[in-house]
């Protein structure tokens, strides 16, 4: 049996030069509004999140939110590993631990970053990331992960779409 594993990227955010703290950029109204028609599209196509992982980052969290708030899921934590730069493998060790506790997750979100979020699913795939997937704000990627052992290199991916095509 496979679990899902959605890959979210953050809506559109304020320009890095209006925030002395990257960490501080919110999600613009464009953003808000881009990132609630793609969660209800997803809510639309039957998509519920077990849980939602978020980046410690204001935008993200605000992403998240959106998700939650927008009956996609009913439990947000926040993860520092889904910040800028974070090491996949920090999460595959929570992976692992949830696993042990019997928590599994059957479909949980992971809402984070470019081009983290895209290496990660190449990670996750192929074993290593290439640098090719791109993620756009408020896109989508799709992953079935194993629900026994290491997803990485054993994953397969089924959506990778932009919120153009979600809209």
């Amino acid at each position: 049996m496979n679990n899902e594993l959605y890959l979210i990227r953050h809506g559109i955010a304020a320009e890095p030069e209006a925030y002395a703290n990257d960490e501080e950029r919110p999600l613009t109204n464009k953003g808000s509004q881009k990132t609630t028609k793609v969660a209800k599209q997803l809510r639309d196509r039957g998509v519920y999140f077990d849980l939602i992982l978020t980046s410690p980052l204001l935008r993200a969290r605000e992403t998240a939110t959106i998700l939650q708030d927008s009956d996609l899921g009913s439990q947000v934590e926040v993860l520092a590993s889904l910040a800028p730069k974070g090491n996949i493998h920090t999460w595959v060790t929570w992976l692992e631990e949830q696993r042990q506790k019997n928590a599994a997750h059957q479909c949980l979100a992971l809402v984070g970053h470019q081009p983290d979020l895209a290496n990660w699913a190449e990670t996750l795939v192929w074993g290593e990331a290439r640098a090719k997937l791109v993620l756009k704000k408020a896109g989508v990627i799709g992953l079935n992960i194993p629900d026994t052992g290491t997803p990485v290199g054993r994953s397969q991916l089924f959506l990778l779409t932009s919120p153009k095509w979600l809209l």
